[in-house]
């Protein structure tokens, strides 16, 4: 199996590579410094079985290094290191078509293990996106439905813009990809919003959630 390591740093490059190395008997480790570099070298060769680049390395220019790098190798997992972890940076880098997004700080046997959910056709999230952090607000018509009931306690009151909007639709009845269809999102981003609604409302499962939605006063505009 052929693997690019993208990052600037070249202790990085070297520390991954006995990693890297666990996950096939036959596996071929180039390297790049640059996303310039790394997209050169993925172009010159075939047979890529796995893509690794840096999100801040030079010429990545936010995520549009990481589209180009998925539009010319649809059929490869690319996957995002980053030493700075952000759930927006997350969830992002995954609508942008990332299979994955491995922090720096994990450890090595766990970055195995996640590359190895990558190669497995799985898409990987850290446990600590679906943690609570702030949110870019949001002004759909769904999202503002319950804030605009002033609502200052209880379980609607902790979901941030976003996940009132999913939760909107899911009252209405949509399934996770009809969600993901109206919001322009990826299925498996609704589900961590899902996941994070459920745990916020203290619900087991989507008919509960709803459940306590209607119990606390939604109203749907």
């Amino acid at each position: 199996m052929k693997i690019l390591i993208a990052d600037d740093h070249n202790l990085v490059r070297e520390g991954l590579r006995p990693f890297l190395e666990e996950l096939s008997p036959d596996v071929e480790i180039m390297e790049a410094a640059s996303f310039d570099q790394a997209y050169e070298i993925s172009q010159a060769s075939t047979g890529w079985g796995l893509i690794l680049m840096d999100l801040k390395m030079p010429g990545m220019n936010a995520f549009d290094g990481l589209v180009k790098m998925c539009e010319a190798h649809k059929d490869v997992p690319v996957v995002i290191l980053s030493g700075h972890f952000n759930r927006h940076d997350v969830l992002e880098a995954v609508e942008r078509g990332a299979a994955g997004y491995v922090p720096k700080t994990i450890s090595g046997s766990a970055m195995v293990n996640a590359l190895r959910l990558v190669l497995s056709g799985e898409k990987y999230i850290p446990s600590a996106a679906f943690q609570d952090t702030p949110e870019s607000n949001d002004d759909s018509p769904i999202g503002r439905s319950a804030t605009s009931n002033n609502m200052e306690n209880g379980p609607l009151s902790r979901l941030s813009d976003r996940e009132k909007e999913i939760l909107g639709h899911l009252i209405e009845g949509s399934t996770n990809k009809e969600i993901a269809r109206k919001l322009g999102l990826q299925e498996i981003t609704v589900k961590v919003h899902l996941r994070n609604i459920y745990r916020k409302m203290e619900a087991a499962n989507r008919a509960q959630a709803v459940r306590i939605a209607l119990q606390n006063g939604w109203e749907s505009t």
